[in-house]
């Protein structure tokens, strides 16, 4: 029994390293690239961020014996801005890569309802069971949190004042920021700010979730109970 919880925590551990994984590595090479060059560390640090990622969705693959729909889409869109990013000599592109990205995601669970689906609940209904009043919850909340986390991106690269953006890019004179700033706060800010809401989302996850079988379990105990 002591074995469960160590594969447990080995499962969520390795989740982790797929899903932050990649950003830790672009940050970490641009960091180091800057240093040893004037220019070019964002295009260094987009084409180890796409290598990252592939490593990622096939490591995924081989842990958990599936593609993951999240991991999946966020690739290709990696895949695709990167080598555009690179193809150019552009860093526009992968300054506006993770807005398309949120967006997908949250444009993604929206028009799902449209179609007599939940799709964060296609995602996650394996892990536990909740009521559909839930799931519809968790959903829109976090359609909501994925516009914020492109707003919140558009924000910032448009004010970047030491790379290509132009003056008529940014929405407040007021405002400015460096590259730097920006690649770093893609891990130190955008994550504290994921793992804040998902705290926040906690109370309603606990009070209504249960483990897949979960309920019939208790259930089919009660039978014995009844017939005595």
């Amino acid at each position: 029994m002591s074995e469960t919880p160590k594969k447990n925590t080995i499962g969520q551990g390795s989740k982790l390293l797929v899903d932050i994984g990649p950003a830790a590595v672009f940050m970490i090479t641009y960091n180091i690239a800057g240093r040893v060059m004037e220019d070019g560390a964002i295009y260094w640090a987009t084409g180890v961020f796409m290598a990252a990622t592939a490593i990622a969705l096939v490591y995924a693959l081989i842990t958990q014996k599936r593609f993951p729909p999240m991991l999946v889409v966020t690739f290709v869109i990696v895949t695709f801005f990167g080598a555009i990013t690179i193809w150019l000599q552009d860093p526009i592109f992968a300054y506006i890569k993770p807005t398309i990205i949120n967006l997908v995601f949250s444009y993604a669970i929206l028009v799902s309802f449209a179609f007599g689906f939940n799709a964060w609940k296609a995602l996650f209904g394996s892990i536990f069971e909740m009521p559909e009043r839930a799931w519809t919850i968790l959903a829109i909340r976090w359609a909501i949190f994925f516009q914020f986390l492109a707003l919140l991106n558009e924000f910032l690269w448009r004010h970047i004042t030491d790379s290509v953006v132009t003056e008529s890019a940014r929405w407040f004179e007021w405002f400015s920021i460096t590259e730097t700033f920006w690649v770093n706060f893609r891990f130190w800010g955008t994550y504290p700010i994921f793992f804040l809401f998902v705290l926040a989302n906690l109370p309603i996850t606990m009070k209504y979730a249960t483990t897949p079988g979960e309920k019939n379990a208790e259930e089919g105990s009660e039978k014995p109970a009844a017939a005595e």
